[in-house]
């Protein structure tokens, strides 16, 4: 397994996920978005298993600007660029992805 958590810091269900994982003695990799963000190829693999319009964070004062931009190409340039628009975790192990707090989804995965 190649657990990758990306993530925010602060965010509970993220440290859920981490702690999920550590409990389990699985190795993951934490990424921090706000840091580090995210590659276009990393999200184009997430967006494989979820859905664009899942991965916006309602919460984020632009979430509203990303339903006029025209494609869903410009929706992932934004979201690369600005990743705080992203919910968090994005848990990914290679080719899987989900979004949010979802052991019974990890679970399987082992």
């Amino acid at each position: 397994m190649n657990i990758q958590i990306f993530g925010a810091s602060k965010c509970f269900d993220t440290k859920k996920a981490e702690r999920y994982f550590k409990e389990r003695r699985v190795k993951f990799q934490a990424i921090d978005l706000y840091k580090y963000g995210i590659s276009k190829g990393e999200l184009t693999s997430v967006l494989r298993c979820v859905k664009l319009e899942e991965l916006v964070n309602p919460k984020h004062p632009d979430a509203a600007l990303l339903a006029y931009l025209a494609s869903d190409e410009a929706k992932i340039e934004k979201l690369v660029e600005e990743p705080k628009l992203l919910k968090t975790p994005i848990v990914r192990n290679g080719r899987l992805a989900t979004l949010g707090y979802q052991p019974e989804v990890w679970k399987s995965w082992a």
